[in-house]
């Protein structure tokens, strides 16, 4: 096969031979460009076209190549940047000058462009390529979920309370700069002391510190408000930051909503109407069974028998494992044209509903971890029904290797798609390292 042959040339050279990884990647982009297209509208979204003047900014291929390389080798983008002087296989694999490396700026500008609809199509068509050079068969699936955590501190009222002040007056100090005559009632000191005090009290106490620092906070709402309603627009910055200003007071109201419920009224608030953090506002709160309680997103990862995931999905709220069995089976079906002749799950995925879906797909051997109820598993045998399962288990390896290998345990880009774009970008460099080894086994 090509790719094998082409690639069995290059592992020859030195600079590739340490590298197998990047040598691999660095073959399938030559050989298959279209992988590149894929991501250049997005990078390019923005720019006019100019045929006059140097060429300072990288090209399609090069900031593809070089998000590639930076989550290959777990580097921020700082890293990065140092790198294309640093290492001599990082200039030749993004295809760089060495006298002139591109700043960080520039790599973080295009590649946090990257939309995650497109990185799920290059993470198809990279499979799909495993597929056709005989990685992977899609004979045999396996599915798990897992989570990934957002970049927050452990979210209490008495901390949310005091993010939202601190958050107010940051952004008044702001404006105050760029709007002479600016003046406010500063209550940071005052709501600190607050702070500290209800995180050491308990009893009935709180419940009068709670209200001390809710009277702060009603205050601060207001100086926000005063000063959104005076519309400024004298400058970009200034309507910037009255801009920010004035969404941070509709998150403003809706903490004092939550804090009052709870911490006053002493009743449960439902977690759809929760604020988790005031800087990453999609975080969900995930509880698995008995285990301990996170923040972040579940994310529902399928593999085959060659270990490449072959469907990741990031959900929204906390979903039942149960409800996420028939699309990714589904899903594996349109992407790959291929139906599974087996397929093993967690026990949370069991349920008669997803057997029937399972059966009416064309799945022979269709296993459950745990079974309960009337729930049967189906197998052509015992043997292959215990063979599965000990199989499906491997899966917790995967995900292992996934989180522990590319940082994804905790996700420190900000934002919701920027976070689903994390999460695909390590799935993706995971199922290079994943093609490499078979690659390198064969030569």
């Amino acid at each position: 096969m090509k790719l094998f042959e082409d690639f069995r040339i290059k592992f020859e050279k030195p600079n590739w031979s340490s590298n197998p990884e990047l040598g691999l990647i660095d073959t399938i982009l030559e050989l298959h460009p279209h992988l590149i297209l894929l991501l250049a509208e997005d990078i390019t979204r923005g720019q006019k076209p100019s045929n006059f003047g140097r060429k300072d900014t990288p090209s399609v291929e090069q900031i593809v190549r070089a998000a590639i390389y930076k989550e290959m080798r777990g580097l921020d983008y700082r890293e990065l940047e140092f790198h294309q002087a640093d290492s001599r296989v990082c200039a030749l694999f993004i295809k760089v000058d060495e006298l002139r490396p591109y700043s960080f700026q520039m790599y973080q500008k295009y590649i946090s462009q990257i939309r995650p609809e497109n990185l799920q199509k290059l993470l198809m068509e990279l499979n799909r390529i495993a597929i056709k050079e005989g990685i992977e068969d899609v004979e045999s699936i396996r599915q798990d979920s897992t989570v990934v955590e957002t970049n927050i501190h452990h979210p209490t009222n008495n901390s949310i309370l005091w993010d939202c002040i601190k958050e107010a007056y940051r952004l008044l100090a702001h404006l105050s700069r760029e709007v002479e005559g600016l003046s406010y009632m500063d209550y940071t000191r005052q709501a600190k002391r607050n702070h500290f005090k209800i995180n050491v009290t308990k009893g009935d106490k709180r419940k009068v510190l709670f209200h001390s620092q809710l009277i702060l906070y009603v205050k601060t709402i207001n100086q926000v408000s005063n000063v959104v309603k005076k519309k400024y627009a004298f400058s970009l910055a200034t309507m910037a930051l009255a801009g920010l200003l004035e969404k941070h007071l509709g998150v403003m109201r809706q903490v004092y909503d939550m804090v009052y419920i709870k911490e006053i009224k002493g009743e449960k608030v439902p977690n759809e109407s929760k604020i988790f953090s005031i800087y990453e506002q999609h975080t969900d709160i995930i509880v698995k069974g008995a285990r301990e309680v996170k923040f972040g997103h579940k994310v529902d990862l399928s593999s085959g028998k060659s270990n490449l995931i072959l469907h990741c999905q990031v959900l929204r709220g906390n979903p039942s494992d149960s409800g996420l069995f028939a699309p990714a089976v589904d899903a594996i079906v349109e992407n790959y044209g291929t139906v599974p002749r087996d397929c093993a799950t967690d026990g949370g995925y069991g349920s008669l509903a997803n057997q029937a879906h399972a059966i009416e797909k064309g799945i022979t051997n269709i296993v459950f971890n745990k079974i309960v109820g009337s729930l049967n598993n189906i197998a052509s045998s015992k043997n292959m029904e215990t063979r599965l399962k000990k199989w499906r288990s491997g899966m917790e390896a995967v995900i292992s290797n996934l989180k522990r290998g590319y940082n994804l345990a905790r996700c420190t880009w900000e934002g919701w798609e920027h976070f689903v774009a994390k999460v695909l970008w390590s799935v993706i460099a995971y199922n290079i390292r994943i093609m490499t080894a078979h690659v390198v086994r064969l030569i």
